[in-house]
This record gives structure tokens, sequence and C-alpha cells, in this order.
């Protein structure tokens, strides 16, 4: 599990539940059932409304990674990719045919075939290229469902909120009902914007970054893969591939 992300969570929970007992609001004053109706099921519903199905599923498996991210080790990749090069020039491109398939990345495993069997340098490139357009797109709009779902969450926050003050106001005849409904009003509001700042739209950043990082370590793979069907030197590539960073 991501440390920072565990300690955030823990933060948020702390700083939601101390801020209430600190307030004087108590426990009781987090939970509305009906608050939680408008806010947190409204919003599963107009996430639905905006997402299609492939995307909505892809957003569920690539939550996770909020918590566990994908391992990325450029520094280990660059010296398996410069390995290969050696192998390469060695023993010519058919000798790195027994390394595919130990390969688990399904990109990586890809572009290694494709250097085996050939494939011309520029059309290896445009060929990974456009996987990894595809593949980045899907992951994009997978994590923007969360981004939506952290903008439609404050406003029906808002909503809630109204629809409590609404209520209240049937009851201004009766003065005991009114300090509890008005809580119970702003509720749903705390409902709204902790769920959106605390959670999701926290998490549809991470995942952008997550996404951004794939995304240039595929490229990085890219150029690896073309440089060895190009037959460039060992060193060449290694220099080369260590410009992307760590």
């Amino acid at each position: 599990m991501d440390k920072l992300t565990a300690i955030g969570s823990a933060l948020a929970l702390i700083a939601l539940v101390g801020g209430s007992l600190l307030k004087g609001a108590g426990l009781s004053g987090l939970w509305s059932p009906a608050a939680f109706v408008i806010v947190i099921v409204g919003t599963v519903a107009a996430v639905f409304i905006q997402t299609p199905m492939d995307t909505f599923r892809r957003g569920l498996k690539i939550v996770r990674w909020v918590f566990q991210p994908p391992s990325s080790d450029r520094a280990a990749l660059i010296e398996r990719i410069v390995e290969w090069s050696g192998t390469a020039r060695r023993q010519g491109l058919l000798g790195l045919e027994a390394e595919v398939e130990a390969i688990e990345d399904p990109f990586l495993r890809k572009g290694l075939q494709m250097v085996v069997d050939g494939v011309e340098p520029e059309t290896l490139r445009q060929m990974l290229e456009i996987d990894l357009e595809g593949q980045q797109e899907r992951d994009l709009a997978a994590a923007k469902m969360f981004e939506g779902a952290g903008i439609y969450a404050p406003t029906l926050g808002i909503v809630g909120a109204v629809l409590g003050l609404m209520a209240v106001m049937k009851n201004l005849a009766d003065p005991s009902k009114l300090g509890h409904g008005i809580a119970a009003a702003f509720t749903a509001t705390v409902y709204g914007i902790g769920s959106a700042n605390l959670a999701l739209l926290p998490a549809a950043a991470k995942l952008k970054g997550i996404i951004g990082r794939q995304g240039t370590d595929r490229e990085m793979i890219i150029e690896g893969l073309a440089a060895i069907a190009q037959g460039e030197n060992p060193r060449n590539i290694e220099t080369r591939l260590q410009g992307f960073g760590d």
C-alpha cells in the first residue's frame, strides 16, 4: 500500500471526525440517511449518466492504483533494455526471442516481439505509439470519472442543504425542531464537500499522475526498442534512455 495515501486517508478521517467533535457537533452530527441518499446516491447516479460502461469498468479496475500504484522502476527497465541491445548485437535480433515469453508487461512484450520479427524501426515506433495513445486515452477517461464525481458531489450537497432548509421552514411554528433541522440540512453540505475534497478529487489527481508516469515509461520503451531495431550501440541507448529520468 502507498504510505502517503494511507497516511492521508487517516488524516482526512481524523480531520472530519475530530473537527466534528471539537466543534461540538458530535459523531451523530455526521450521520444523516437523507443526506447520504441525496449526495452519495445522487453522485453515483450522475456518474452513471455521464460514463460509458467500458469507461466505468476501467475506472473500477484502476481505482486500486490510488492505494497500490503499479510498480515503476526505470533504472531496472533501462538496464534490461541495454542488456537486450547487447544480446541483439552479439546474436542478432532472433537472439531476443527467448526473452519475449518471460515478459509480463503486455506492451513491452508486444514491442520486443516486433523487434524479433524484424519490424522496421519507424513502423515499430508508429504502432507502439498508437497503442500508447489509445491506452492513455482510456485510462484518463476512467480517471476523469472520479473527477466528475468530485464536481457533482458538492453541488448535490447544496441541493441536500436546500431541501433540508425547506423542511425546516415547514416547522417554523415549532422552535424545538429548528436547531436539529438546520444541523441536518448542513450535513448534506459536509458530505458533498468532504467527499469531493478528501477523496474523489485527490484520487482523480493521483490516477492522472500515475497514468502520466506510465506514459513516460512506455515512451522510453518505444525509444529503446526502436534503437535496438536500428542496431544502435548499447552505450548510446543507455545514455539516451537515462534522459527520461527516474
